[in-house]
């Protein structure tokens, strides 16, 4: 049986693999493996690292994660509060830019690997290396310097200041957030991280004009990843579409996975990729609290059926909320392996 980087490699490579590769983000579901609160799973990175492994191992998908949550990115600017629910991912719970004052005041820690806020992230990343290093793609997530203000200051205002604001001022946020992102790629890459996910909702004309995207949103894109190995790196948006710009995107950053939207055309998309990147055809997730069986089978099997041919593709979820029954979980992935068959390498 073939390992999950194995796999993988062939579906980047479009070399024979006994079948396509699963990637399921399975994240808060962790705290319920192991019988803790949100709270205390994401206080320690054994923990996080033990549900990783035993979630891979028990549902068979060929992914680990070092992600605890999103807002982790906003600890190493300086929030010291999160609120934890009781099923679903902590968010911020202080915005540590309130006026633009505050800008000038944000530090961009020197070594992202000696903050506090990456100790325990740092010590699931050495856990998943030890244990299955080599073996099943270790994943990381790191927030665009686009995106990144949204978690700083909240949306409306980061929107306010990106469209209406001095531009100086955005331009200054937009290069500590910048910097912040070069040294968790950086550091993510010195780790070990087979894999890590760009996210960025403002790399996709679902979320701004295309004339902004030009102008704006890939000048800081390529700054955020001047200085980083492009191996690995998956461009994704929040889940909103950008089967508009790929060919951009492949001619000036030169990426190479595009982790697609539910609501793309594959068959579009992969057509356009015409084999230069690994197309992630993505489930829309979030459905999966009320779809029957059925409608979970035939769903993945439209996805694998449009970009399972001419090979170099992935099937892969979403955020993967608490609320999913196991069940639906099992059904998805035993459907993912089954209509994903290639055939013995």
């Amino acid at each position: 049986m073939m390992t999950g980087m194995e796999r993988l490699k062939a579906a980047i490579n479009g070399t024979p693999a006994d079948r396509i590769p699963v990637f399921c983000n399975l994240l808060d579901q962790g705290a319920g493996e192991l019988g803790m609160s949100l709270e205390e799973y994401y206080a320690s990175g054994e923990c996080v690292a033990e549900a990783q492994l035993r979630m891979c191992a028990r549902f068979g998908y060929d992914n680990v994660w070092s992600l605890f949550y999103v807002g982790k990115e906003a600890e190493l600017m300086g929030c010291g509060r999160m609120i934890y629910a009781a099923d679903g991912p902590p968010n911020v719970g202080e915005m540590v830019v309130r006026t633009y004052d505050d800008i000038d005041k944000l530090t961009v820690p020197d070594d992202i690997t000696a903050h506090p806020a990456f100790a325990e992230e740092m010590k699931c990343l050495r856990i998943l290396r030890s244990e299955v290093g080599g073996k099943q793609p270790i994943c990381a997530y790191v927030t665009a310097s686009m995106t990144m203000p949204a978690m700083l200051m909240g949306m409306e205002k980061w929107m306010q200041l990106l469209m209406m604001g001095p531009p100086e001022v955005r331009d200054r946020l937009l290069a500590k957030c910048a910097d912040l992102c070069r040294k968790r790629l950086a550091a993510y890459h010195e780790l070990g991280v087979d894999i890590v996910v760009y996210s960025n909702p403002f790399g996709s004309t679902d979320f701004i004009p295309l004339k902004f995207f030009h102008e704006l949103s890939v000048p800081w894109m390529e700054r955020d990843l001047a200085s980083a190995a492009s191996a690995g790196i998956v461009y994704y948006c929040g889940s909103a579409r950008f089967g508009a710009i790929i060919d951009t995107i492949l001619d000036k950053l030169a990426l190479p996975a595009f982790y697609l939207s539910p609501h793309d055309d594959i068959a579009a998309c992969k057509t356009v990729i015409a084999g230069r990147a690994l197309t992630c055809g993505i489930i829309n997730d979030i459905m999966l609290r009320t779809w029957t069986r059925d409608e979970i089978r035939a769903e993945v099997k439209r996805i694998i059926d449009a970009g399972m041919p001419g090979g170099h593709f992935l099937f892969g979820t979403l955020v993967m909320p608490c609320s999913i029954p196991e069940e639906s979980i099992c059904t998805m992935l035993d459907a993912a392996y089954e209509f994903g068959r290639i055939g013995t390498p």
